[in-house]
């Protein structure tokens, strides 16, 4: 049996949200962490991954989106534990954080290859990340990129709720 893990985002997603409405349908499913709102403090983000991770010997998918990709990295460059792979939708480019934002982003962000497969999702008309970022992104992680086309950053506000291929895709990583 494989365990599923959501990693969330900066903020807190919309009901409507793909991760949200995965959370709703598989119960099975678990978030690490539960979706907090901001500031995003990836240290304690990284931690509640950890936990998760070391909760069972059972193999776990990380499911994350946006800065959860990021948390994902982090967690991979310091720790390990029983991951069989891991979906990356629409990391975000980071290039450190901004004075006044109490967040702990890295100015730089893990780029060594992840010692599970990967898949990177990335987007054609993404606000955050440009489709070169996303395949740099996969080439440094040693992810295979999936090009989803014009999904802006593949969350509510770009009109995703349901997302049945993201399913396909999960599935496909056990």
């Amino acid at each position: 049996m494989t365990r599923h893990l959501l990693v969330p985002g900066r903020g807190i997603a919309r009901a409507e949200h793909w991760l949200r409405r995965w959370a709703e349908t598989h119960p099975e499913y678990r978030w690490a962490p539960e979706p907090p709102g901001p500031p995003l403090i990836l240290r304690d983000r990284v931690a509640a991954l950890h936990t998760a991770v070391g909760e069972s010997d059972e193999p776990a998918v990380l499911i994350a989106h946006s800065a959860g990709c990021i948390t994902v990295a982090l967690w991979a460059a310091t720790h390990s534990g029983p991951v069989r792979a891991a979906m990356l939708v629409t990391p975000p480019r980071i290039t450190g954080a901004e004075p006044d934002d109490p967040s702990d982003i890295p100015w730089v962000v893990p780029r060594a290859r992840l010692p599970f497969r990967t898949i990177v999702v990335a987007s054609r008309s993404d606000p955050y990340t440009t489709f070169a970022q996303f395949e740099q992104f996969a080439e440094d992680w040693g992810a295979e990129l999936v090009d989803a086309g014009d999904v802006g950053h593949l969350d509510t506000a770009s009109g995703f709720g349901p997302w049945p291929e993201g399913e396909r895709l999960v599935s496909e990583l056990g």
